[in-house]
């Protein structure tokens, strides 16, 4: 893994130099969460600067770029939409892409709904990280966030503001005892990723299910892809961390903030949040664009000589004077 330790903010910050993908194709057979449709997805590997890709193999491989530009719905699943065709439930593997620092990747389907698994994103790393990432001919682009952008709905927010290394925080509050309030804050990197977030399950209220039912989702849900709640508690099996909850929300966040198209320096912050609010910042950070630049991680490190940056070129020469 190639990288640079960056000078910003007068911090030191390790930084991916190159852009990544899957060394070879991944399969995986599941069910949707939603539709209940069988369905096999595939990682395929893609070339520099393609990003994320699904493509509909049941439809001659119709082509839909993760990007804001397609969300289509973020009612209990972020789905997106590009000339009718849908792909639905796709915070799940984005997340899996982004907190592993996958740049670009081709998402093989054959149904218009990911496969949920166990609820998590753990197998989805497993197979990932036993095939194994490798690194492409093309600097990695990040989005260096300089001024607050953030959006209120009521008493949720969801923002991202100016940070020298990408941090995440969210907050939950849950009238329903096994949950209640709860909070985590953490730097990411691919290995916080795989520790504190991958493995944390959806979950849903069996006071919720016929009403879900009566809209067409859940059809393939159950015990065994979510952690499900009754008013006495938990009703299967036990929690994988105390604050299981928490970490899930954050797991659905960064698989929505992915739809931004660039990795993100900053702090990214939740409160009683959701998909809806995690789009709604999507979208804001489109609209903001004054408010961050996009850059490389050698531009990033680029050194500063008398109050001029020094091209990237430059700034590598300087650092192999200072070794």
């Amino acid at each position: 893994m190639v990288g640079i330790a960056c000078r910003y903010q007068d911090k030191e910050l390790f930084m991916l130099k190159y852009q990544r993908t899957v060394r070879d194709t991944i399969q995986f057979k599941g069910i949707g969460l939603h539709t209940g449709y069988p369905v096999q997805m595939t990682l395929v590997p893609a070339p520099p600067e393609s990003g994320i890709r699904f493509r509909r193999t049941d439809l001659k491989n119709f082509e839909i770029e993760a990007l804001r530009s397609h969300v289509a719905k973020v009612s209990y699943a972020t789905t997106l939409m590009k000339k009718g065709v849908m792909i639905s439930t796709v915070e799940h593997i984005l997340s899996t892409l982004y907190g592993l620092s996958i740049d670009n990747a081709y998402v093989d389907i054959n149904s218009m709904e990911v496969p949920i698994m166990d609820g998590s994103c753990g197998t989805f790393v497993e197979e990932i990280r036993k095939t194994g990432i490798v690194e492409q001919d093309a600097l990695r682009k990040y989005m260096v966030i300089e001024k607050p952008i953030e959006v209120r709905q009521d008493n949720k927010v969801a923002g991202v503001y100016p940070d020298p290394v990408p941090r995440v925080t969210y907050i939950i509050d849950f009238e329903h005892r096994a949950i209640g309030s709860q909070k985590i804050l953490m730097e990411l990197t691919p290995e916080a990723y795989c520790r504190e977030i991958a493995l944390a399950r959806t979950f849903g209220f069996v006071s919720d299910i016929e009403y879900l039912k009566s809209l067409g989702l859940i059809r393939g849900g159950s015990l065994e892809n979510a952690v499900v709640l009754d008013p006495s508690g938990i009703v299967n099996n036990h929690l994988r961390f105390p604050n299981e909850f928490v970490r899930h929300k954050l797991l659905d966040l960064l698989g929505d903030i992915s739809l931004t198209g660039y990795p993100i320096i900053g702090h990214l912050y939740a409160e009683r949040a959701g998909h809806a609010i995690h789009t709604a910042l999507v979208a804001q950070i489109a609209r903001l664009g004054s408010h961050y630049r996009i850059c490389t991680a050698l531009e990033l490190e680029s050194v500063r000589s008398g109050g001029q940056t020094l091209m990237p070129e430059t700034a590598d020469k300087a650092k192999a004077a200072r070794a």
